[in-house]
């Protein structure tokens, strides 16, 4: 079964903080589209290190939300990058859309 994304991670270090969770969901709603789009917009112009610096800034969001194997993906997937391997680009699409259905329910 695939891993779904989640808010306890947040619900924990806002310990009940419903202010401070509510701010920090609106961040990664923020971020989050306009880096899937940058690092979209990277990869199909072959600009394979700048890629691989969008999927750091990704991977964070994505331990947030609950998702250690798409964040071990991440780490994996933006080394390769630095090399010029794009072998994990499906899977790491994968992750990256299951999150946007996520946040796009949370609005």
């Amino acid at each position: 079964m695939a891993e779904v994304p989640n808010l306890n991670y947040i619900k924990e270090i806002a310990g009940g903080n419903e202010e401070f969770e509510k701010k920090f969901l609106s961040i990664i709603q923020t971020e989050f589209p306009k880096e899937k789009e940058d690092y979209l917009s990277l990869l199909e112009n072959n600009e394979l290190e700048e890629s691989a610096k969008v999927v750091h800034k990704i991977k964070h969001k994505l331990g947030i939300l609950g998702l250690t194997n798409g964040y071990k993906l991440a780490i994996r997937y933006e080394e390769d990058l630095k090399y010029g391997d794009t072998k994990l680009k499906d899977d790491f699409m994968g992750v990256l859309n299951s999150v946007e259905e996520f946040i796009l329910k949370l609005a």
